[in-house]
C-alpha cells in the first residue's frame, strides 16, 4: 500500500515555500530548493506532499544514516551468489533520476555522502566505480533539501548549489494554530478520507503545473531580461554565476504557471527573493540580529497544518536597569605583591560589593572553530551535531568499509564481505564445499566507523565587584550564551564556574542546554571580594575530574578576569601569590587555556601577563573583550596550539 501523506494543498500558509517547489516541478532547470526553518513548520510534510502534483514525479528521500554503497550504487548480491556474474544494483542516486531527490537534516550529512551528491547533480550523471563495477548512469534529479538552523549551519559550498532558499516561519498567531491542530486531528482519524476531501484541487494544481511544463519551452527570455537579471544579482552582491541562471529560470517558471510567453520585471523580482539571498556576500539581517526571519505567510487561512510542535509567545524583552551610581568597597582589600599592587589604600577601585545581577547582552553569530586535538581526527563529518571522528574501536555508526591491514580481523562488514566472496561461488561450490555461501580470508573487509568528536569549555568567570565596571560582565554573558549555542550545534559541553566574595562554585554544570545556561547567567551576580585562586583549583578538578571520566574529552578552561586576587592572607602568601601557585599546577598538566584580560585601568599591571606565564596559555586584552573577539581569539589560540 501506498504510504499516506498529507496534502499539500491541504497545508495551510507557507505560500512561499509551497511556490518554490511548484516552480522547481515546472523548470527543473532551476536547481533545486533549500528550507530553512524552525522544526514544525511543514518542511518535510510539503515536500512528501508535491508526490501528488509532480506530474509523475517520484519522491527518493536519503536518510542521514545512508552509506555510500546504498547511495551510489553496488553489486547486486543476489545475482552474484546464484549466477556467480557481478550485476549492478541502482543506489539512491540511479533511482532518483527524472524524480525529486530529498534530503532532510541536509546540514547534517556527512562529507563523503556530500561531495557523491554534488557530483552527481552537478554532471546529471552516476558513475559507479567499485566492486568489480564500472558503470555510468543518467541521475537528473531535483535536489531539495531541508534544515533546522538551530542544528548547525550548511557548508557554503553546498549551499550555492540550490538554486532557491527559503526561510520557513512558524505561526504565532493563536488563531491559525487553533486551525493547524484541528486539520491535523481530521487527518490522523482517516487519512485516506482526508486526502480524498482535497482529491479535486490537488488534481487541478497538478493540471496547471502540467501545461506550464509544456508551455516552458515557448516562454522566450531576452536580451533585457538577461541584462537585468545580471543587474539584480550584481546588487544584490551574489556569489558567482549560479544566482543569475536560478534567477532567470526560476522567471521562466513563473510566466509559465501565468500561461504568457515573455518574462517581465515582476518576475525577476519575485524570482530574486529566492534566487539571490543565500548567495549574497552581505550577511542577512536576520541573522546577525540573531532574530528570527519576517513571517511571509500571513494570509487569510493560518499557516500550517502539519504536526507543529507549539511554540510559545515571544517575551516582550525586559526594561533593562539603571545601575545606579558606584561605590567603593571598604572591604575588598588588595592581596596582590605589593610593589605590583593596582589598589591604593587597602581598597580595590571599582563597583560596590553589593550583589548587582547585570543582565545577558544579545546573543550573536559566531564564526566555528574546534579543539586541535580533534583537527587532526576529524572525517570531515559537515556542520551540526555530527561532526565526527574516525573510530578507533568498534564503537561508533558504520560508515564504509575497508580491506584489513593485516593482523587480527575484528568487526567484519559482513555485507561488503558477502558481496566480495559472492561472484566467486559458483566456482567455490563445484569444488565441494557443503556450506551455502564460501568466504575465504581474501573476501573479508572490516568496518569503517566514526562517532561525535568531545569537546568541553570551562568558563571561569571573575564575579567580584570588578567585574560590573563598564558593563563588562553583559559582554562576558553574552559571549557565553553564543558560545553554547555553537556548543548545542557541535554537541559540545559547556561548564561555568564563578568566583567571588569568598569562594568559587560551579554555577552551571557541565551541559549542552542552552536554555538552562541563559538561565544560569541571567541570575548571576557580581560584587564581594576576588578569590581568584579557588577560582582556578575548582576549575583544575573539574578538568580533571572530566579528563579521568572522559578520556576521549578534551576540556579547555577560558579565564575571564582581570588577574586581581584580593582576600586574606594565608601565612606569607598573598592571594595572588597562591593564584600563581593555582596556575601553575593548570600549567604543568599541558591544560589548554585562555585568559581574557578584563583590565581597563588607565595604568595597567598586566597581572594577567604574570598568571600566564604559569598557564602555559593565551592572553588577549581589554580591547578584545568584545563577544567576537573572545571567540575569535579562543579559536585561534586552539587552532595553533
Amino acid at each position: 500500500m501506498r504510504r499516506a501523506v498529507f496534502p499539500f494543498t491541504a497545508v495551510i500558509g507557507q505560500r512561499e515555500l509551497k511556490n518554490a517547489i511548484i516552480w522547481n516541478i515546472v523548470n527543473p532547470a532551476i536547481g533545486g530548493l533549500l528550507v530553512s526553518g524552525e522544526k514544525g513548520t511543514a518542511k518535510s510534510t510539503l515536500v512528501r506532499g508535491a508526490a501528488e502534483i509532480a506530474c509523475g514525479m517520484d519522491i527518493i528521500e536519503v536518510p542521514l544514516g545512508v552509506t555510500e554503497d546504498r547511495l551510489v550504487g553496488a553489486a547486486d548480491c543476489a545475482c552474484a551468489i546464484r549466477h556467480g556474474v557481478r550485476r549492478p544494483e541502482k543506489g539512491l542516486l540511479g533511482q532518483a533520476d527524472g524524480n525529486i531527490l530529498y534530503i532532510d537534516e541536509v546540514n547534517l550529512l556527512g562529507d563523503h555522502i556530500t561531495s557523491a551528491i554534488l557530483q552527481t547533480a552537478g554532471n546529471r550523471v552516476n558513475i559507479v566505480e567499485r566492486e568489480g563495477i564500472s558503470l555510468t548512469q543518467s541521475s537528473s534529479f531535483i535536489l531539495i533539501g531541508s534544515m533546522n538552523p538551530e542544528e548547525g549551519p550548511l557548508r557554503g559550498h553546498f549551499l550555492d548549489r540550490f538554486g532557491l532558499f527559503v526561510e520557513a516561519a512558524g505561526c504565532r498567531d493563536v488563531t491559525a494554530r487553533t486551525a493547524i491542530i484541528e486539520e491535523r486531528l481530521k487527518y490522523e482519524e482517516d487519512p485516506l478520507l482526508y486526502a480524498r476531501q482535497f482529491a479535486d484541487e490537488t488534481a487541478l494544481l497538478r493540471e496547471k503545473i502540467s501545461a506550464a511544463r509544456k508551455a516552458l519551452s515557448l516562454v522566450t527570455i531576452t536580451e533585457n531580461t538577461i541584462r537585468l537579471a545580471a543587474a539584480l544579482a550584481e546588487e544584490a552582491g551574489a556569489e558567482g554565476h549560479r544566482g543569475e541562471i536560478a534567477l532567470i529560470e526560476t522567471a521562466r517558471a513563473i510566466a509559465a504557471l501565468e500561461a504568457r510567453k515573455t518574462v517581465n520585471i515582476e518576475d525577476l523580482r519575485e524570482a530574486a527573493k529566492f534566487a539571490l539571498p543565500h548567495r549574497s556576500t552581505a550577511p542577512s539581517p536576520h541573522r546577525d540580529a540573531g532574530e528570527a526571519p519576517p513571517d511571509n505567510n500571513k494570509q487569510e487561512k493560518p499557516e500550517d497544518t502539519s504536526p507543529n510542535e507549539p511554540h510559545d509567545e515571544r517575551e516582550a524583552e525586559e526594561p533593562r536597569q539603571e545601575r545606579g551610581p558606584q561605590k567603593k568597597n571598604d572591604n575588598d582589600t588588595a592581596d596582590v605583591n605589593s610593589a605590583d599592587s593596582p589598589v591604593q589604600n587597602g581598597e580595590e577601585c571599582g563597583p560596590p560589593a553589593d550583589d548587582d545581577i547585570e543582565e545577558a547582552g544579545e546573543p550573536f553569530v559566531i564564526r566555528a572553530w574546534e579543539f586541535p586535538d580533534r583537527a587532526a581526527k576529524k572525517t570531515g563529518g559537515g556542520s551540526g551535531r555530527r561532526e565526527r571522528v574516525i573510530s578507533e574501536d568498534s564503537r561508533g555508526r558504520y560508515i564504509k568499509y575497508r580491506i584489513p591491514r593485516g593482523g587480527k580481523t575484528s568487526d567484519i562488514a559482513f555485507d561488503a564481505t558477502v558481496r566480495a566472496a559472492a561472484p566467486f561461488q559458483p566456482r567455490r561450490r563445484q569444488s565441494g564445499a557443503k556450506t551455502f555461501i564460501v568466504i575465504e580470508k581474501e573476501d573479508l573487509r572490516v568496518k569503517v566507523r566514526e562517532k561525535r568528536s568531545c569537546g568541553c569549555i570551562i568558563f571561569v568567570v571573575d564575579a567580584s565587584a570588578s567585574m560590573g565596571a563598564n558593563r563588562r560582565m553583559r559582554e562576558v554573558k553574552a559571549a557565553i550564551i553564543s558560545l553554547l549555542s555553537l556548543s548545542y550545534q557541535k554537541r559540545d559541553r559547556i561548564g561555568m564556574i564563578a568566583f567571588r566574595k569568598e569562594s568559587a562554585e560551579i554555577i552551571l554544570g557541565v551541559t549542552s542546554s542552552v536554555e538552562l545556561a541563559q538561565k544560569r547567567l541571567r541570575d548571576l551576580p557580581t560584587g564581594g571580594k576576588t578569590p581568584l585562586a579557588k577560582g582556578l583549583d575548582l576549575a583544575y578538578e573539574v578538568v580533571m575530574g572530566l579528563k579521568k571520566r572522559e578520556p576521549e574529552l578534551t576540556p579547555e578552561i577560558v579565564l575571564v578576569s582581570d588577574g586581581r586576587a584580593s582576600g586574606k592572607k594565608r601565612g606569607q602568601l598573598t592571594p595572588f601569590d597562591e593564584a600563581l601557585l593555582a596556575a601553575e599546577r593548570i600549567g604543568n598538566q599541558g591544560i589548554h587555556i585562555v585568559v581574557i584580560d578584563t583590565e581597563n585601568d588607565f595604568i595597567k599591571f598586566h597581572l594577567c601577563d604574570r598568571l600566564n606565564e604559569k598557564l602555559h596559555g593565551t592572553v588577549i586584552g581589554m580591547d578584545e573583550l568584545k563577544a567576537e573577539g573572545i571567540i575569535e581569539t579562543i579559536g585561534r589560540a586552539a587552532a595553533g596550539r
